[in-house]
């Protein structure tokens, strides 16, 4: 497995970029403005992940995604580890992430890498998306933002 950046002449995985994010508008934004990564796997793209600078101390982990039939493998953990470390290796002094009330593997898996919640904005997904979002039997409608804290 290795993870790269995304060549300027490359096409952004769109596929999986939507599996995390299902507004395209807001995936051109942030693509547009942030740095993407490929996890490829024997030649295959199998998981991405977007940077975005928040300000000069923090970067923000604006899209994760895995390939469905990846997912459960341990790769999503990789990648949130992978980005926290190109972070660090930049100097960054925090890294955040956003993720649905009602997504609850993800909202797990960002706790077990070290992340803390630090704020809830309310109806942001009410508000930000045209369609309704369901997961886990859960109407998406709150952003729960976490932060972890790196070394100095």
């Amino acid at each position: 497995m290795e993870i790269r950046r995304l060549e300027s002449t490359e096409t952004p995985p769109y596929e999986l970029l939507l599996l995390a994010d299902p507004s395209s508008v807001l995936v051109d934004k942030y693509l547009k403005e942030g740095e993407c990564f490929l996890c490829e796997m024997d030649g295959e793209v199998i998981g991405v992940f977007v940077l975005l600078m928040l300000n000069p101390e923090t970067v923000e982990i604006k899209n994760i995604a895995v390939s469905e039939v990846m997912q459960g493998k341990g790769i999503g953990k990789q990648l949130v580890r992978e980005a926290i470390r190109i972070a660090e290796e930049i100097g960054y002094r925090k890294v955040e992430i956003g993720t649905g009330n009602s997504s609850l593997n993800q909202l797990a898996l960002y706790q077990k890498c070290g992340f803390r919640i630090v704020d809830i904005i309310h109806d942001f997904f009410t508000f930000h998306y045209k369609e309704e979002i369901v997961e886990n039997g859960m109407v998406c409608r709150d952003m729960i933002r976490l932060r972890i804290e790196l070394a100095p």
